[in-house]
């Protein structure tokens, strides 16, 4: 889950004089939302920790923001009081996206700074992001699954090697972790995740050249529908 700070500031004569009041009040009840068909709704709830009231705004957009979005947030901007929770709806207008493979959203929600109540304050803005998932029905195979599908390859060129994973299933595989095991040596290849139907490379850092798959295994950590930490391993092939 993605953290994003916004700020502004008060210059007073020749001295910067501020105080940082975050609200830092909502908490969500989970780091991913999955809305599987046939249902046309998932749900997330959005909790106010502090005792003071805030306003939150949510909304959905595209990893590059240049597609239309179908879906609506219900609430779209809400006043929510001390100590209390609201159930945030998401709904899916029922056409729009692929039927043969899941699709990937980001779901924000942003608190909005009120009013400081003194002078020369630093207001900063609370955004958090979080995967949305949508997840046709009657896709083949089973999520759960997935994991165990992936291919892992060894990749030598022009001195460096890579590390790519191929993901043959239809749903999107997110990663906590994945670390390359070659006898005590770990070595880190930092992919966040793969769509489906895709493949992904990055080049691994500190790996010996020549290093040959055989000698290599790889630990990864998968993030599963409700957050929880999936740990599997695989061999690897050059």
């Amino acid at each position: 889950m993605k953290i994003v700070a916004i700020t502004g500031l008060l210059l007073t004569n020749l001295s910067l004089l501020f105080s940082a009041h975050s609200q830092a009040g909502i908490n969500l009840e989970s780091t991913r939302v999955v809305l599987a068909a046939p249902s046309k709704e998932a749900s997330l709830v959005i909790k106010n920790s502090a005792a003071e009231d805030l306003l939150f705004q949510a909304w959905v957009e595209t990893a590059d923001k240049s597609e239309d979005v179908p879906f609506a947030i219900t609430p779209v901007l809400k006043r929510l009081s001390g100590e209390q929770q609201q159930v945030l709806r998401i709904l899916y207008s029922g056409k729009g996206l692929p039927t043969d493979k899941e699709s990937v959203f980001w779901l924000n929600v942003r608190e909005v700074p009120q009013k400081a109540k003194e002078e020369n304050v630093l207001q900063v803005a609370v955004q958090q992001r979080l995967k949305l998932f949508y997840r046709p029905a009657g896709l083949s195979g089973k999520v759960t699954e997935a994991p165990q599908q992936l291919k892992w390859r060894l990749l030598a060129k022009d001195g460096k090697t890579s590390l790519e994973v191929t993901n043959p299933s239809a749903f999107h595989l997110s990663f906590a972790a994945i670390t390359l095991r070659m006898g005590s040596k770990s070595f880190t290849a930092p992919i966040d995740m793969v769509a489906p139907a895709a493949t992904s490379q990055v080049e691994i850092s500190g790996l010996p050249n020549g290093a040959q798959a055989n000698n290599l295994k790889v630990n990864f950590d998968v993030i599963g529908d409700y957050g929880g930490i999936l740990k599997y391993d695989s061999d690897i092939s050059n």
